[in-house]
């Protein structure tokens, strides 16, 4: 096949790697000619492209086509011109499928695709680009755009069902035009994470003791963070041998550490800054349990990732995340914004080390195969053939 894939930028996260992933087991599993549309990788995450041309062999690389107008913000003219190459790279490039991802890229994607009568376009629901935390104004204009763009693919992939769900009662597609396919990433590395532990800890400058609580997001609104800070007092109070590793960084970090000065918790909190995605898996290992206090996500990477690891993790129930958390089973699943039930959960779990193996142990069977990108690749090839070969003649909906 031909398959083209569009996103709006490739920064290091979990919808890109998500999309560098599906490109690469298209060429290396299925001998497929794929093309990576995308903007400029702007922002503090840095490039997930540069990373993975500094890892690869030559000639390895996944072929990519950068569209310097393809941007985030909002921009007419921007848009325009955007929307334009997008289309003359689709002309020229005459692929069997269009995959697109991200609000900009996927709404624009999609149009120009449907323009050329693609035979099979795709989109994939990373996390609705409309949330209640948006202006009335701002959440109606979203979901406009994403009923519209609905209209003019032929299938729409969902990360968790939960994506499915919230679609759907927005009125933004027929529940039978979607699709769950959970996304994929590299298992082995997490399996393996607790080969470090000692190690990393002693980077670290924790002890044998020391309970450590990860929190992997980036240190930005609505990622939950003030919760923690809440919270923290009341834990460290019932276990003094509590330690917070925050992984990740952002435009928060100053007032984090504001606060955390003022509530005399220097000592607890450790933040980390930016790491390199291939670091995850051992600053996981490392950890006794893992939070995870956003108010919004389609499926958080970190809650799989932290069960293949070995670590239980506690979170609050938000989109997807109670198809991979369930409260005694992997872990914990909380009511979003709540402080006590998030101070029992990590207490529990800091005084019980035979609770957070069987619960990390019971994770790690439910995240095994479900989140290896093989299976991911497989299923959304699956797709594109099963789309391919109904050929449909126009790119409306029923």
């Amino acid at each position: 096949m031909r398959i083209a894939h569009i996103i709006t930028r490739m920064i290091v996260g979990g919808a890109q790697e998500n999309t560098l992933l599906t490109c690469r087991g298209l060429i290396e599993e299925y001998g497929d000619d794929v093309l990576l549309l995308t903007g400029p990788a702007l922002g503090p995450e840095g490039s997930l492209i540069e990373r993975e041309r500094s890892e690869s062999r030559a000639g390895d690389e996944v072929p990519t086509h950068a569209i310097a107008s393809l941007r985030r913000e909002i921009h007419p003219l921007r848009d325009w011109q955007a929307f334009r190459a997008i289309k003359q790279s689709l002309r020229e490039f005459e692929p069997d499928v269009v995959h697109t991802h991200s609000a900009k890229g996927g709404f624009l994607g999609r149009i120009a695709a449907s323009r050329l009568k693609i035979p099979a376009i795709v989109h994939t629901v990373h996390g609705a680009p409309f949330h209640p935390y948006q202006s009335h104004a701002a959440r109606s204009t979203f979901r406009a755009c994403e009923k519209y763009a609905a209209r003019r693919c032929h299938r729409l992939v969902s990360v968790a069902d939960a994506m499915t769900d919230l679609l759907v009662d927005a009125g933004v597609a027929p529940r039978e035009k979607f699709t769950t396919i959970y996304s994929g990433m590299e298992v082995e590395p997490f399996l393996h994470a607790r080969d470090t532990r000692d190690q990393v800890r002693a980077e670290l400058g924790y002890g044998e003791d020391d309970i450590v609580l990860a929190k992997v997001a980036r240190l930005f609104h609505l990622k939950g963070h003030e919760f923690l800070l809440q919270a923290a007092p009341k834990i460290r109070e019932r276990s003094p041998n509590i330690k917070f590793l925050l992984i990740g960084d952002g435009i928060l970090r100053g007032e984090l550490e504001k606060q955390i000065h003022e509530l005399g918790l220097e000592k607890q909190f450790q933040f980390t800054g930016l790491v390199p995605p291939a670091r995850i898996p051992s600053l996981l290992g490392a950890a006794d349990i893992v939070c995870h206090l956003s108010l919004r996500e389609g499926l958080a990477r970190v809650l799989p990732q932290s069960l293949l690891a070995g670590v239980p993790v506690i979170s609050y129930d938000i989109d997807g995340a109670r198809e991979v958390v369930r409260t005694g089973q992997t872990g914990f699943l909380l009511q979003p914004k709540s402080i006590d039930p998030l101070v029992d959960a990590v207490v529990q779990l800091a005084s019980d080390a035979d609770l957070r193996s069987q619960l990390a142990e019971q994770g790690r069977a439910v995240c095994e195969d479900r989140f290896r990108w093989q299976t991911m690749v497989r299923q959304l090839r699956e797709l594109y053939e099963q789309l391919l070969s109904s050929n449909p003649s126009q790119t409306e909906a029923v």
